[in-house]
């Protein structure tokens, strides 16, 4: 072999050695990210539907507050079915989640759901609203939903003499039961102001609508609204907005959600108790991290919420940048 050509081959190998090393370095490198990737803490979280702004900024803080500590949220919406919530808690289960956040689609049938997550050992954070046996979970994270009520009443007291009262209720979430129940406990016994019809709706402001339009067929004297929440409270809004009394009928919500603060702003809309999401978010992944960490928690976390009308609107945010 001539001395080029062996000079050739020298540096080809060479070169060859080189590439394997650097090949093998890559592996390795991608070795170790996988290694890291599988030290991160998996969360879940799964609400009774995502078809709410007010869930969507909850989901929106937790996932924010769980990657900036470098770990992972996996968010499931059922779609307001309490057979699929039970089926994404056990899909959550199964991927290796050590805490999930669950917000019931109903407060009294979620057991055997947290049921599966107890006997798996992964931590279950109630947020929004409670569950019936809260033995089943470690901590609930909710605003002050009987205050809600009350604020909403107290405003309707100051501001009218009577009233013929429409409810529109979402009975299957202890949060919509309480708010309604602060409503009425702080009327009683004011035989001005009645409630004259009342329906459910889910929450839900396409299921609002018609199931108001149906109250004011029923009941066409109806001056006041309560809704459990400001999507159902948009809801009616439309309704009376089809009949032109939108801006005879007091309507009250709750969240304070941005496009119920417009409604406020422009007179359409008498207050929403605002409650604020991100606090929700960011008290439910603190008390996640207590949890796996070994330390204690309450039972129970309550915030406060803030009464939204046309004399704060402009200055109070209620809680959601």
């Amino acid at each position: 072999m001539e001395q080029g050509e062996r000079l050739f081959w020298g540096v080809m190998g060479a070169l060859m050695l080189f590439l394997t090393g650097l090949i093998m370095w890559q592996i390795m490198q991608t070795d170790f990210s996988l290694r890291q990737a599988e030290h991160r803490r998996k969360f879940g979280a799964v609400y009774m539907t995502l078809n709410n702004p007010f869930y969507e900024i909850v989901d929106e803080e937790i996932r924010m507050e769980v990657e900036k500590r470098g770990d992972i949220l996996l968010s499931r919406d059922p779609v307001l079915s309490v057979e699929r919530q039970e089926e994404a808690v056990r899909e959550l289960i199964d991927s290796g989640v050590e805490v999930i956040f669950i917000n019931p689609v109903d407060w009294q049938r979620i057991g055997p759901a947290l049921q599966l997550a107890r006997e798996a050992h992964v931590r279950v954070i109630a947020i929004d609203t409670n569950v019936e046996n809260e033995d089943f979970v470690d901590t609930t994270v909710v605003s002050n939903n009987y205050l809600a009520g009350q604020q909403c009443a107290q405003h309707l007291l100051a501001h009218a003499s009577g009233g013929n009262i429409a409810l529109l209720k979402h009975s299957e979430t202890r949060s919509s039961v309480e708010r309604i129940q602060g409503f009425l406990d702080t009327l009683k016994g004011n035989s001005a102001f009645r409630v004259v019809d009342q329906a459910e709706c889910q929450g839900q402001l396409e299921q609002a609508m018609p199931a108001m339009q149906d109250m004011l067929r029923r009941h066409p004297d109806i001056d006041v609204v309560m809704a459990l929440n400001d999507p159902a409270a948009m809801g009616a809004m439309a309704a009376l907005q089809t009949v032109g009394r939108l801006d005879k009928v007091l309507v009250y919500g709750v969240d304070g959600v941005p496009e119920t603060r417009e409604m406020i702003r422009q007179g359409h809309m008498m207050a929403s108790a605002g409650q604020s999401p991100r606090d929700i978010g960011r008290q439910a992944v603190e008390q996640a991290y207590k949890l796996l960490a070994g330390e204690q928690v309450s039972k129970i976390v309550q915030l406060p919420t803030r009464l939204l009308n046309k004399e704060n609107i402009n200055t109070d945010t209620g809680g959601w940048d």
